[in-house]
């Protein structure tokens, strides 16, 4: 076996290794349902307070706010997964996203933990055809009797709908 073909075979048990290590998501409520993103995208939880609504704006992106001289986008992610008007109250927060540089809040019902999930513990999405698109999905986490449903955060933020950031 030559040099390179070893130094391949390394990096893909490297990189095979690296898929298998625990991953930590931070799950938040919307409804009934629970969703997952990844902890390290997450900058801070704040509790939810009035925003400035931007004229013709889609109704979801419920509008900005001064984060410390930052102007940070606010997506309400129930009206952007279409799971009902969102009821606002003392648990209601918005989880504030630090993606390539871009600050993006998004609002959610509530925050549950930080949840650990083994390789193993996270499905892939079901293939549900033309019904449901799952481009946004990265899987189905199983922990402790619950269902969480993990969310590629930066795919969903990046996307042609709504286009909050660019590579």
């Amino acid at each position: 076996m030559s040099v390179a073909e070893l130094a391949g075979t390394k990096a893909d048990t490297e990189d095979s290794l690296a898929q298998q290590k625990d991953q930590e998501f931070l799950a938040f409520r919307l409804g009934s349902e629970e969703y997952g993103i990844p902890i390290l995208l997450t900058q801070e939880i704040r509790n939810f307070e009035p925003l400035t609504r931007i004229a013709n704006a889609p109704e979801y992106l419920k509008g900005v706010m001064n984060l410390r001289g930052v102007i940070v986008p606010v997506i309400d992610m129930r009206l952007r997964f279409a799971t009902g008007e969102a009821t606002f109250d003392a648990s209601t927060v918005v989880i504030v996203l630090n993606i390539d540089g871009h600050v993006i809040g998004m609002i959610v019902d509530s925050v549950s933990d930080v949840v650990t999930l083994p390789a193993v513990a996270i499905k892939p999405p079901p293939d549900m055809g033309m019904t449901f698109s799952s481009d946004y999905l990265v899987g189905l986490g199983d922990i402790d009797d619950r269902m969480i449903i993990l969310l590629d955060i930066e795919k969903l933020m990046s996307g042609p709908e709504l286009g909050l950031i660019t590579h």
